[in-house]
């Protein structure tokens, strides 16, 4: 099974962010997602070898964060925090 798709079981919270650790677009979407009332859980891409390649194979989305809503019964690729924000919440 995929790093990916077992971030997706292990997550109980609403949405799944991956982040590095030097990165203000990652501290924006934590602070954006806080000011809602909504709980993530963050993976560091420095700590898992491989995870970014198969982050941009499954969404193409080459920057950090990258984002996931988890609420539904589908998950669904938000993009980075540009895209949450617009995102309808």
């Amino acid at each position: 099974m995929s790093q990916l798709n077992e971030f997706f079981k292990k997550s109980k919270t609403d949405f799944l962010m991956f982040t590095q650790t030097i990165c203000v677009y990652c501290t924006i979407a934590k602070r954006y997602l806080k000011n809602k009332g909504l709980s993530y859980t963050e993976i560091n891409l420095d700590h898992h070898d491989g995870l970014r390649r198969e982050l941009v194979m499954e969404t193409g989305h080459r920057t950090v964060p990258v984002l996931f809503d988890l609420r539904g019964d589908e998950i669904v690729f938000v993009g980075g925090s540009d895209n949450l924000i617009e995102y309808k919440l």
